[in-house]
């Protein structure tokens, strides 16, 4: 049965860094295309990155230069690296896997509990 869940969240100040992880079963992340989502108070789920199965990556503005997608394809794990973390970033984190097709990604039904990340002024 698909099981994701994530890991590595926490409470860091401005500038400070964390790495999540996503670790997986019953699917393969080298095969299919993956992607971390996040969640904040009164807003909606957005995509952060997300990574093809030939490991093309896209991010959305608000996070570029600043997080990195990647993969450990021999323990089946996806992660999120994330640098000079400002307080905008706090909010449950989400990994998923899915379908890649023209730089845009589409979830899959499977969801993992999330990590909550959360970054102090």
């Amino acid at each position: 049965q698909v099981q994701l869940v994530e890991s590595g969240g926490g409470l860091v100040q401005a500038g400070g860094s964390l790495r999540l992880s996503c670790a997986a079963s019953g699917i393969t992340i080298g095969i299919n295309a993956a992607g971390w989502f996040r969640q904040a108070p009164g807003k909606q789920r957005e995509l952060v990155a997300a990574m093809s199965t030939h490991e093309s990556t896209t991010y959305a503005d608000s996070v570029k230069g600043r997080f990195t997608i990647s993969r450990d394809s021999a323990k089946n794990t996806l992660y999120l690296q994330m640098n000079n973390l400002k307080p905008d970033d706090t909010a449950v984190y989400y990994c998923n896997t899915g379908a890649w097709s023209y730089l845009t990604y589409n979830p899959g039904p499977y969801w993992g509990q999330g990590t909550q990340v959360t970054v102090s002024s």
